[in-house]
């Protein structure tokens, strides 16, 4: 069993790493939302790629045309990766240990 809770150990920190790197990607469209960068330039670019998938169903629930143009669709995404990260990260160590 000591296998599975390797796996399951090693699941969650790989986990936890790419959720931190999305609350990142997140943060940074938001500061190059801030500074009206490039839309062309290749670094905006990948960035709101990588986010968008993320941050579209949160604007779909809150459009910023009704909230004064306000877009809280970042917040609402890294209070719920947070959430998500929290509650997942813990109970898969939590997991892994109750299987070694």
């Amino acid at each position: 069993m000591f296998v599975a809770g390797n796996l399951l150990s090693a699941l969650a920190g790989v986990l936890d790493v790419l959720f931190q790197s999305l609350e990142i990607v997140i943060v940074i469209r938001v500061i190059l939302s801030w500074a009206n960068a490039d839309s062309y330039n290749q670094f905006v670019k990948i960035i709101v790629a990588i986010s968008e998938p993320f941050l579209f169903p949160f604007r779909k629930l809150l459009p910023p045309w009704k909230m004064n143009g306000l877009d809280l669709s970042p917040l609402c995404a890294l209070l719920s990766l947070y959430f998500i990260r929290s509650f997942l990260i813990s109970t898969l160590y939590e997991l892994a240990n109750r299987l070694h």
